[in-house]
């Protein structure tokens, strides 16, 4: 059998940890399935005192992540840090300089520096792998970078934070408001104590950079990605979504059109028949669209321990066996720059959530803006205030929900309109917007 591949983990957290055990546990059918042993001869973590419930007396340990990299004793550095600058960058930057492969789960660095790590990468005949930085144990990346080589991919979209998924199906299932869900996550361990980077979409943006890469063969763009996160989103428009036979999922989408490829994030409204409608908790879930084998769907654990430290191993086998493929299925070199589509000219059917103040004229005003904007409704639906105090006609003058729904139009046409009905003085609020993806 060969001589083993020596690997040396920086960063000994949950999934750090998961990877030195699974390491341990399978080493023997790991050695079968590689062809030679997987050794773990080095760690680097901040805390060597920590009780991880490993036996790491036959790694070297290492309180400088940039000295793993320069171990003699490691081929392969595997990247579990996290952070898009700071020891992660330095470290992988050092280690690929140094002729070493590279395993890492970290999306922010290879949106923020994934070409470049690439070409750094090819330069010096190593691989840069990273299953584990998109949809975690889903294995998206070689099913992108690989599987589907033969096939052009029109559009990839998913839900790819299981944080958000899970905030959204207690919602839906409970009633509950998005704060106390929130709150239910953190202390389940699903939400960090600061969740802006889940719940606000940044964490789903850097996954839709890569899977954007991968899919379309273009350099990464993280800047050309729209996001808004679920912060915004209310019980009423949680049972309006059921009431009209949808759900609504924190999506990421990239897909061709006409005037380019588009990248977003934001809430959708999915239909409940549709494959990734089904997908609830903490799961993650991808949708392909090709040519060949027409849609894709992979869904599985997005985040833990086991799951990503599954993700990581199969990369750490990759390496072994001797496959290094360019990182994003292409030389780095000819990645296309990609032309964007700017989310102006989204088209596509709208949820339009209105506080409107319950008195004569409104209702017209609000229709008036929208045809002014050549918006055509599919239906509206309002709830009249129910208050004693009301005038003859029955309106109360306060603020009642009302729910349009469009037919297929543009988001600058949306935002038109809106800006005229605030104008106006009919609405007593911001209104909330959801996307519609239709069958």
């Amino acid at each position: 059998m060969k001589e083993p591949l020596r690997v040396g983990i920086a960063g000994l957290g949950t999934v750090g940890a998961s990877v030195a055990r699974l390491i341990a546990r399978n080493a023997e059918s790991l050695a079968t399935r590689a062809g030679r042993p997987i050794a773990l001869t080095a760690v680097c973590a901040r805390d060597r005192s920590r009780d991880r419930g490993l036996d790491l007396a036959h790694a070297a340990w290492h309180d400088d992540a940039s000295a793993l990299a320069r171990d003699p004793d490691v081929d392969c550095v595997v990247e579990l840090i996290g952070g898009d600058e700071g020891p992660a960058r330095a470290l992988v930057e050092a280690a690929l300089s140094a002729g070493k492969h590279v395993v890492t789960a970290n999306k922010a660095l290879l949106a923020k520096h994934g070409l470049a790590l690439a070409r750094l990468a090819e330069e010096n005949g190593v691989a840069l792998a990273f299953e584990a930085s998109a949809a975690g144990g889903v294995p998206v990346v070689k099913t992108l970078r690989e599987a589907l080589s033969g096939n052009r991919v029109s559009r990839v979209s998913g839900i790819l934070n299981g944080t958000c998924n899970y905030i959204l199906s207690r919602m839906e299932a409970e009633g509950l408001s998005f704060a106390a869900c929130l709150a239910d996550a953190q202390r389940l361990g699903y939400a960090e104590a600061d969740p802006t980077f889940d719940v606000e979409g940044y964490d789903a943006a850097h996954k839709l950079a890569i899977l954007t890469s991968l899919a379309f063969g273009v350099a990464l763009d993280p800047e050309a990605i729209y996001v808004e996160g679920i912060s915004k989103i209310a019980p009423i428009d949680i049972a309006m979504a059921d009431e009209l036979g949808y759900r609504i999922k924190l999506l990421g989408v990239a897909e061709r059109t006409k005037t380019g490829i588009e990248q977003r994030v934001h809430p959708t409204m999915v239909p409940k028949t549709a494959s990734l409608a089904q997908v609830m908790g903490v799961l993650n879930a991808v949708a392909i669209d090709a040519d060949a084998v027409g849609e894709l769907s992979l869904i599985g654990p997005g985040a833990g321990g086991d799951a990503t430290a599954s993700a990581v191993i199969g990369d750490i086998c990759d390496v072994a066996v001797g496959a290094t493929r360019p990182a994003f299925g292409v030389p780095a070199a000819r990645l296309e720059r990609p032309q964007r589509a700017p989310m102006q000219r989204h088209e596509g059917g709208y949820y339009i959530r209105l506080s409107v103040f319950d008195r004569p004229g409104s209702a017209a005003g609000i229709a008036t803006r929208m045809a002014q904007a050549d918006i055509s409704l599919e239906s509206i639906i309002q709830h009249r205030a129910r208050t004693a105090d009301v005038d003859p006609t029955g309106r109360s003058g306060a603020p009642v929900p009302v729910v349009l729904i469009t037919y297929a139009t543009t988001e600058s046409a949306i935002r038109e309109a809106l800006a005229r009905i605030d104008a106006d003085g009919h609405v007593a609020e911001p209104p909330q917007v959801i996307r519609i993806e239709r069958e």
